[in-house]
């Protein structure tokens, strides 16, 4: 019986006797099994799936923050926690933008009617103090539902209006207005009878434009026959007198059909502007082009004509729920949010304040609800500040807004050009997705087409603009909250590289680097992201990731956040667990993991790594992966392996081959190999919100050979790190 030398280093002293005893009965239970699974590498060199630095290639982020917790975080004490976890490019978050509301990168500026300071602002070059936070504003002409506020379409007030982005507009785009329908969605919540719709018009108007309604296809799930899902399957359906031509503006009562039809959904759909001017004047073209309602009213005609609204009109959450494709960025300097809320870390500070490490960092501008003009202006300021930049990515989340692809092309197109103007070199990307496992599927085009992605890359391709896509960025939340199992955990490495060859079967160019730009368990806050199964799950999602050829993968975020009680206990989003102060008390697992990924994994600053295809033969029953395996040579010679035990009741003793095509040899292990364990003998999540005990992970030292098994304890995280015999 072969038993490996063991020493020990790194285990806190209360842990020493249990620790000591734990590994040394593995080591003899290895030897002991007859089964013993293998971890194969396959090192032929033209196999090589990801060559990366792993300060490029993973980070973290920064996200919205008070003015009390800029002020808390951006200390010496929580900047060192902060950058303990051992990440390298940091990118910058637009909570903003996803909420709807303005975003002023720099407080000082000047607005498009300086006289009234309001209009459409543009964030000031001159360098003067350094910026240290970041406001948002609201936007009076929103038209959609939401946690920031009510639509103004069906607020109860005809003095308020909803308008589009005028940059989607002719003059703007370039377009036809045709090829940029707006349009409006009215969520009735049930199955309602509709044979009249009543628009109150405000200037501009649509002189052409369809009413429809929402007919789920037979098979549609429950989230297809939601036609603002991420999956619409269906297709709207005109009213039978639903299309209005030569129209005049003003209060229009539109009867749609001589019997009701009962939808859930309904749309107006606009098509031709009359490029009249709004309440705020001729002086900027702006204020001409679009389409704007006050109020809109829906249901069905009584004995006398009179029309029984279906719409609930109230300046609250009570209101009818509205959808619209796009809203004016025009707002005043008296819709700043107040009180410290919706803020965020001052450019200046960013890059300034040690977070980025002196790292180029991504930094996003504002598209759908800015101006070319103010996007090209930031992206000035931070030159002229000498900041270096990665890459800056175009805008918020536009799946989530809801906007079509070609619209957001057609902004895309504009801001890119004025950013160009200014710093030629400079990358920009997107779109920016919300959390998805595949391809956004949208209404069908004209050709019938349903890829978002798709559709996007052919308007920047044949408007001459494919050049200015630099990277492909979506954030990565898969799992839904609340209903959370162990065996989810299995799905990650699947779900990973399945919308990642989504987008690339859709027509992103390969030369195209892919890039997770913030990413989580889940899209809500939810329990087991504090727990072990944290650990586990980020690191199958960046091994995944980087197996499958992606450039750059961030983890969110960044800073400490309050721990909250969620559906499945408490947790939060952060490495750690801090006092009401935002002081780090204590850790996550989603700490420990990015540690051994960061530090014992991969090793930042060294240079280029080499990734190569790496499996198991460790299954279940049902064949699932019971292990996985990622694997790249570092810069040293060494190699490196990150092995993820997915089987939360068995260790998995296992041989590690390496295997080269192309020489037709294989390698293992020899001499001194470092290997360090996380799992839940040393992590282990309370109800009460902290983790006891609470790491540090078990590292010990083997003299390996040919014979060596490595025992990975039931669910945990071990890298193994060393050489291999034969110079591989």
């Amino acid at each position: 019986m072969i038993v490996p030398r063991i020493r020990f280093s790194n285990i806190a002293k209360s842990q020493i006797p249990f620790a000591l005893l734990a590994l040394w009965i593995g080591a003899l239970s290895v030897s002991s099994q007859s089964s013993v699974g293998a971890v194969t590498v396959d090192a032929t060199p033209s196999h090589e799936v990801n060559a990366f630095e792993p300060d490029k290639a993973v980070g973290s982020s920064i996200d919205v923050l008070s003015q009390t917790g800029i002020d808390q975080v951006y200390t010496p004490s929580v900047m060192k926690e902060m950058l303990s976890a051992g990440y390298g490019t940091i990118t910058f978050r637009n909570n903003s933008e996803l909420r709807g509301l303005a975003w002023h990168w720099n407080p000082e500026g000047t607005w498009s009617d300086q006289a009234h300071k309001s209009g459409y602002f543009t964030g000031s070059t001159d360098l003067k103090d350094p910026i240290r936070a970041i406001l948002s504003y609201s936007l009076p002409h929103r038209g959609f539902t939401g946690s920031n506020g009510s639509s103004v379409l069906d607020d109860g007030d005809v003095a308020t209006y909803w308008k589009s982005n005028p940059y989607l507009s002719k003059r703007f785009s370039g377009d036809e207005d045709s090829q940029h329908p707006q349009w409006v969605v009215i969520d009735l919540k049930n199955p309602t009878p509709i044979n009249s719709m009543r628009i109150a018009w405000a200037d501009p108007y649509a002189v052409s434009y369809e009413i429809d309604y929402w007919v789920p296809a037979a098979n549609a799930s429950r989230e297809g026959q939601d036609p603002l899902s991420r999956e619409p399957n269906g297709a709207w359906q005109a009213f039978p007198t639903g299309k209005v031509s030569g129209a005049h503006g003003g209060l229009a009562n539109v009867k749609l059909a001589d019997a009701p039809v009962s939808p859930r959904y309904l749309r107006l759909w606009m098509t031709d502007s009359s490029n009249t001017c709004d309440t705020h004047g001729s002086s900027d073209p702006r204020n001409c082009v679009g389409y704007a309602i006050s109020e809109l009213y829906a249901g069905t005609l009584d004995a006398n004509g009179n029309l029984v609204d279906e719409i609930h009109h109230s300046a609250d959450n009570k209101q009818t729920y509205v959808t619209v494709s796009s809203v004016d960025p025009w707002h005043t300097e008296n819709d700043v949010i107040s009180g410290g809320r919706a803020q965020h870390t001052g450019l200046d500070l960013f890059f300034t304040g040690g977070l980025t490490k002196g790292l180029p960092a991504m930094i996003p501008v504002t598209v759908l609800y800015g101006t070319p003009e103010d996007a090209a202006a930031e992206i000035a300021y931070v030159e002229m500040r000498g900041y270096p930049l990665s890459y800056v990515e175009m805008g918020e989340e536009p799946d989530g807004q809801k906007i079509r692809p070609e619209d957001y092309a057609a902004l895309y197109v504009q801001w890119a050009k004025a950013i160009h103007k200014v710093e030629p070199k400079v990358k920009l990307g997107g779109p920016v997705f919300e959390g998805v496992n595949q391809d956004i599927v949208v209404w069908p085009d004209a050709q019938g087409r349903t890829s978002w992605s798709a559709r996007f890359v052919d308007y920047l391709r044949s408007h001459g603009a494919l050049s200015d896509l630099t990277f492909w960025s979506f954030e990565h939340y898969p799992l839904e909250p609340c209903d959370i199992t162990w065996t989810d955990l299995y799905k990650e490495p699947d779900m990973m590289t399945q919308v990642m060859r989504s987008f690339r079967e859709n027509g992103v160019p390969k030369n195209v680097p892919l890039i997770v730009d913030e990413s989580s368990i889940s899209w809500r806050l939810t329990g087991p992201m504090s727990q072990l199964y944290g650990a586990l799950w980020l690191s199958d999602s960046i091994g995944s990731f980087l197996a499958e050829g992606g450039a750059e993968y961030h983890h969110s975020p960044i800073q400490p956040q309050n721990v909250q009680n969620t559906c499945e206990g408490p947790a939060t989003w952060s490495n750690f667990v801090p006092d009401p102060h935002l002081n780090v008390t204590g850790y996550t697992s989603f700490y420990f993991a990015a540690r051994l990924i960061n530090l014992e994994w991969l090793e930042h600053g060294a240079g280029i790594h080499h990734m190569f295809p790496s499996s198991t033969n460790v299954l279940d029953d049902s064949k699932n992966v019971l292990v996985t395996s990622y694997a790249v040579k570092r810069p040293d010679g060494t190699w490196s392996l990150l092995l993820v035990n997915r089987d939360q009741s068995n260790a998995h003793p296992v041989h590690v081959t390496l295997a080269s095509a192309s020489s037709k040899t294989t390698s293992h292990f020899v001499g001194d190999v470092k290997m360090v364990t996380f799992g839940n003998e040393q992590y282990v999540w309370q109800d009460s919100g902290h983790a006891d005990p609470d790491g540090p992970p078990v590292t010990t030292h083997i003299t390996a050979d040919a014979r060596t098994a490595f025992t990975l304890p039931e669910a945990s995280v071990t890298v193994i790190s060393g050489k291999m015999n034969g110079g591989q």
